[in-house]
């Protein structure tokens, strides 16, 4: 039925129905129809509820406008006075307040939020273990009893120690480690190691898409869920949007417990769009564990137009690093899922191993839940430690000052700086940035290349053919502060040798970015780089 009418109500049982806009016929309500009545009712107080809603926006939007500069002050002062930001990050925002005030106000809501706070992840049940077990290793070290195989790893004594004292981060000497390049490679060999698993299966990425890569991880999830092994999912919000309430309600109906990191408000709505857990760790039965740069999906398998082949590095490791996976993803669990996974000693189990690894490991993370940015660190007391030379492979290359400054004096100095970013973009702005920065190391007498052969994903740092590190914190500003990651300090010849060794061989796929090359880029690109960089401390 139509209700091109006005309803009016004059008195007891009695309404004024407008059939158009020129009559009015005043009849009773009996004659009128209650239902139809009753639905035009409804219908007048639905426009007058969205009259009152859109009236309170146009106030909002009004006093907003009055108040622009009070409000610009206000929040310049936030920024400024009560939140410890460096300079540049403060100088950043202060300009996009500025030039555009309602935009800037807005990003500012939805990622300008800080976030260094306290500690997010604590471990009070495990806290005198890991405190027992840290300073026994601090004590050999200063009392020079830690033997490592190479005499000439001792120059890293200083970072093994940095490590323990700020990331807790014990080394285990007992690891047999697999490096994977290839997302077939690397996904056969997980869900190969899943169908294995007897206790249980941590799984934890920052992007899952429904897609025939994840149904078919799915189906063996679901299969060791029903054989009595404790399945459990770790999912970031932002990385995967895509997937639907339904997609997760499925897995749990299964038997396989889920947890969703920073959940979304109000459905989809992200008011987070930094802090998110770019962590990718799985953990069976504690025996192995698979850290590395690889998300789930057909992408990461090569089977995208967009980025054809995907390039990247993924480990898997057996030993007793494991343990130090097994607890990362046990803090970040506990943090999402609001329980207390440590109460639970199967857990923890040192298993047998089958290999005899001899490669000293460290896992390290970092996050926006701490001040010290320790895979930063890392990173940078590698670069000043290096002596003859320093090959690294990031999908962003955006250093702080710090790092840029580092790279720069090593390869004044004669040291053999190589650096590879992939040649297209998934994020424009952070790519334009990247060249940009590229274009700096270039002109210090660096060794830049831009893979041709797909999209290269890959974050690793090595130094020497001797230590490496490896996982998912990519070289720029928000790995180093603004995501949770993890990342594999590899203190090993024959691991680190065979990670360069695949960087070389990626060489050969690469353009070699020269001084004369950088220097015939076109006008647009040059505005491109210089707008990208204004805004990095923000990417």
């Amino acid at each position: 039925m139509d209700c091109n009418f006005g309803v009016t109500f004059q008195k007891e049982n009695e309404y004024t129905v407008y059939s158009s806009a020129f009559e009015a016929d005043r009849i009773p309500a009996a004659q009128a129809g209650g239902t139809f009545v009753e639905h035009c009712l409804k219908e007048k107080e639905f426009y007058y509820m969205a009259e009152t809603i859109w009236n309170g926006a146009v106030t909002v939007f009004y006093f907003i406008m009055d108040n622009l500069v009070i409000i610009n002050v206000l929040l310049a002062l936030v920024i400024v006075f009560f939140q410890r930001r460096s300079p540049q990050t403060v100088w950043t925002w202060l300009l996009l307040l500025y030039f555009i005030p309602i935009l800037g106000f807005i990003l500012y809501l939805v990622i300008g939020q800080d976030f260094h706070k306290s500690r997010m992840f604590k471990a009070k049940e495990i806290e005198g273990e890991i405190k027992y077990a840290v300073r026994r290793q601090e004590e050999t070290i200063y009392r020079k009893q830690l033997r490592l195989a190479n005499p000439e790893m001792e120059r890293f004594r200083n970072l093994i120690l940095y490590n323990l004292e700020a990331g807790e981060a014990v080394l285990t000497d007992n690891n047999d480690i697999r490096i994977y390049t290839d997302g077939k490679a690397k996904f056969r060999a997980l869900i190969e190691e899943m169908k294995q698993a007897r206790k249980y299966i941590h799984l934890q990425y920052y992007i899952i898409r429904n897609d025939e890569l994840w149904q078919e991880i799915e189906t063996v999830l679901i299969q060791k869920a029903h054989e009595g092994v404790e399945v459990r999912v770790l999912f970031d919000s932002m990385g995967c949007r895509t997937m639907r309430n339904r997609d997760w309600e499925r897995l749990e109906k299964e038997g396989i417990q889920v947890a969703e990191f920073f959940p979304a408000l109000l459905g989809k709505l992200q008011l987070r769009v930094n802090y998110r857990n770019h962590r990718k760790i799985v953990v069976i039965d504690g025996r192995i564990g698979f850290v590395g740069g690889f998300n789930v999906g057909r992408e990461y398998l090569g089977r995208d137009e967009k980025f054809g082949y995907w390039r990247d590095t993924h480990l898997c490791i057996e030993g007793a690093a494991v343990t130090s996976l097994a607890v990362r993803f046990v803090l970040d669990w506990n943090y999402a899922a609001k329980e207390n996974l440590f109460l639970e000693d199967n857990l923890f189990e040192i298993p047998k191993y089958v290999r005899n690894g001899r490669d000293p490991v460290q896992i390290i993370s970092s996050g926006p839940d701490s001040q010290i940015k320790t895979i930063h660190d890392n990173y940078l007391r590698l670069i000043h430690s290096a002596k003859d030379h320093v090959y690294i492979q990031t999908p962003y290359f955006i250093p702080d000052d710090s790092i840029l400054d580092a790279l720069k004096i090593a390869s004044r100095s004669g040291i053999d700086v190589r650096i590879m970013v992939p040649c297209k973009p998934d994020h424009p702005f952070v790519y334009w940035a990247t060249y940009s920065y590229v274009g700096d190391m270039v002109a210090a007498g660096a060794k830049c290349y831009v893979y041709n052969n797909g999209f290269l994903h890959a974050k690793t740092l090595s130094v020497d053919g001797m230590v490496a590190c490896v996982g998912t914190a990519n070289m720029d500003i928000r790995s180093f502060g603004l995501n949770f990651e993890v990342n594999a300090v590899i203190y090993s010849e024959r691991t680190v040798q065979r990670l360069e060794r695949a960087f070389e061989n990626d060489m050969t796929q690469c353009t070699h970015v020269t001084r004369k090359v950088y220097d015939e880029r076109g006008i647009v690109i040059k505005a491109k780089e210089q707008f990208s960089r204004l805004l990095s401390p923000l990417l």
